[in-house]
Protein backbone atom coordinates (compact mmCIF):
# COMPACT_ATOMS: atom_id res chain seq x y z
CA UNK A 1 0.00 0.00 0.00
CA UNK A 2 1.06 3.46 -1.25
CA UNK A 3 0.91 5.95 1.67
CA UNK A 4 -0.48 9.63 0.85
CA UNK A 5 2.58 11.49 0.99
CA UNK A 6 4.52 9.20 -0.97
CA UNK A 7 2.38 10.47 -4.01
CA UNK A 8 4.41 13.05 -6.39
CA UNK A 9 0.93 15.28 -6.44
CA UNK A 10 -2.51 14.89 -4.90
CA UNK A 11 -4.23 12.50 -7.30
CA UNK A 12 -7.43 14.31 -9.07
CA UNK A 13 -10.90 12.59 -9.73
CA UNK A 14 -9.98 14.06 -13.26
CA UNK A 15 -8.77 11.68 -16.18
CA UNK A 16 -9.40 8.26 -14.18
CA UNK A 17 -9.55 4.88 -16.02
CA UNK A 18 -13.23 3.84 -15.51
CA UNK A 19 -11.19 0.87 -13.08
CA UNK A 20 -10.28 3.58 -10.77
CA UNK A 21 -13.57 5.15 -11.28
CA UNK A 22 -15.19 2.01 -9.86
CA UNK A 23 -12.99 1.79 -6.95
CA UNK A 24 -13.75 5.65 -6.22
CA UNK A 25 -17.68 4.66 -6.52
CA UNK A 26 -16.82 1.86 -4.15
CA UNK A 27 -15.06 4.30 -1.38
CA UNK A 28 -18.25 6.41 -1.21
CA UNK A 29 -20.83 3.10 -1.11
CA UNK A 30 -19.36 2.57 2.01
CA UNK A 31 -20.25 6.32 2.83
CA UNK A 32 -23.99 6.26 1.82
CA UNK A 33 -25.38 4.04 4.91
CA UNK A 34 -26.36 6.22 8.44
CA UNK A 35 -25.83 3.71 9.74
CA UNK A 36 -21.80 3.42 8.73
CA UNK A 37 -22.21 7.19 9.67
CA UNK A 38 -23.17 6.82 12.74
CA UNK A 39 -20.01 4.22 13.66
CA UNK A 40 -17.71 6.78 12.16
CA UNK A 41 -18.80 9.18 14.09
CA UNK A 42 -18.41 6.94 17.29
CA UNK A 43 -14.81 5.78 16.19
CA UNK A 44 -14.08 9.49 16.08
CA UNK A 45 -14.40 10.25 20.12
CA UNK A 46 -12.85 6.24 20.61
CA UNK A 47 -12.03 3.04 19.84
CA UNK A 48 -14.99 0.82 20.38
CA UNK A 49 -15.58 -3.02 20.49
CA UNK A 50 -18.61 -4.71 18.89
CA UNK A 51 -20.88 -4.65 21.74
CA UNK A 52 -20.75 -1.23 22.46
CA UNK A 53 -21.58 0.19 19.35
CA UNK A 54 -24.53 -2.05 18.88
CA UNK A 55 -25.65 -0.69 21.97
CA UNK A 56 -24.85 3.02 21.16
CA UNK A 57 -26.20 2.38 17.46
CA UNK A 58 -29.61 0.66 19.13
CA UNK A 59 -28.96 -2.61 16.31
CA UNK A 60 -27.68 -5.69 16.90
CA UNK A 61 -24.00 -6.40 16.93
CA UNK A 62 -24.56 -8.79 13.80
CA UNK A 63 -26.10 -5.77 12.10
CA UNK A 64 -22.97 -3.52 13.66
CA UNK A 65 -20.24 -6.54 12.72
CA UNK A 66 -21.66 -6.92 8.93
CA UNK A 67 -20.87 -3.21 8.71
CA UNK A 68 -17.59 -3.69 10.58
CA UNK A 69 -16.54 -5.72 8.00
CA UNK A 70 -17.53 -3.65 5.30
CA UNK A 71 -15.47 -0.91 6.52
CA UNK A 72 -12.89 -3.13 7.86
CA UNK A 73 -12.33 -4.61 3.54
CA UNK A 74 -12.40 -1.15 2.24
CA UNK A 75 -10.35 0.53 4.32
CA UNK A 76 -12.04 2.08 6.76
CA UNK A 77 -11.47 0.94 10.37
CA UNK A 78 -8.81 -1.60 11.29
CA UNK A 79 -9.29 -4.25 14.43
CA UNK A 80 -7.79 -5.14 17.20
CA UNK A 81 -8.25 -8.48 19.06
CA UNK A 82 -7.78 -8.04 22.96
CA UNK A 83 -8.35 -11.14 25.13
CA UNK A 84 -12.14 -12.07 24.10
CA UNK A 85 -12.85 -8.73 22.68
CA UNK A 86 -12.16 -6.64 18.87
CA UNK A 87 -12.06 -3.31 19.03
CA UNK A 88 -12.22 -0.74 15.80
CA UNK A 89 -10.53 2.32 15.37
CA UNK A 90 -10.19 4.66 12.34
CA UNK A 91 -7.35 3.19 9.67
CA UNK A 92 -7.38 6.84 8.60
CA UNK A 93 -8.45 10.04 10.05
CA UNK A 94 -8.95 12.28 7.00
CA UNK A 95 -12.12 10.77 6.72
CA UNK A 96 -13.44 13.25 8.87
CA UNK A 97 -11.95 16.04 6.22
CA UNK A 98 -14.22 14.79 3.84
CA UNK A 99 -17.22 13.80 5.99
CA UNK A 100 -17.18 17.54 7.13
CA UNK A 101 -16.68 19.19 3.73
CA UNK A 102 -20.38 17.19 2.68
CA UNK A 103 -21.36 18.43 6.00
CA UNK A 104 -20.46 22.05 5.55
CA UNK A 105 -22.03 21.97 2.05
CA UNK A 106 -25.42 20.87 3.03
CA UNK A 107 -25.68 23.19 5.71
CA UNK A 108 -24.88 26.08 3.37
CA UNK A 109 -27.35 24.88 1.01
CA UNK A 110 -29.98 24.80 3.71
CA UNK A 111 -29.39 28.00 4.73
CA UNK A 112 -29.64 29.34 1.31
CA UNK A 113 -32.85 27.78 0.51
CA UNK A 114 -34.26 28.94 3.82
CA UNK A 115 -32.95 32.35 2.51
CA UNK A 116 -34.72 32.38 -0.70
CA UNK A 117 -37.75 30.84 0.92
CA UNK A 118 -37.80 33.63 3.48
CA UNK A 119 -37.85 36.18 0.33
CA UNK A 120 -41.41 34.88 -0.59
CA UNK A 121 -42.93 34.97 2.60
CA UNK A 122 -44.93 38.04 3.03
CA UNK A 123 -44.41 40.25 5.74
CA UNK A 124 -47.57 39.92 8.36
CA UNK A 125 -49.51 43.06 8.75
CA UNK A 126 -49.09 45.66 10.77
CA UNK A 127 -51.53 46.06 13.79
CA UNK A 128 -51.75 49.26 14.84
CA UNK A 129 -53.96 52.17 15.44
CA UNK A 130 -56.07 52.61 12.61
CA UNK A 131 -57.37 56.09 11.83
Amino acid sequence: MIAPDQFPERPSMEGLTSEALEQVASYFQVLSEPTRLQILNLLRQQERNVGELAQLCGYSSANISRHLALMSQRGFVSRDTRGNSVYYRIMDPSIYELCDLVCGNIARKFERTAKERAAFVAPAPRRGKSR
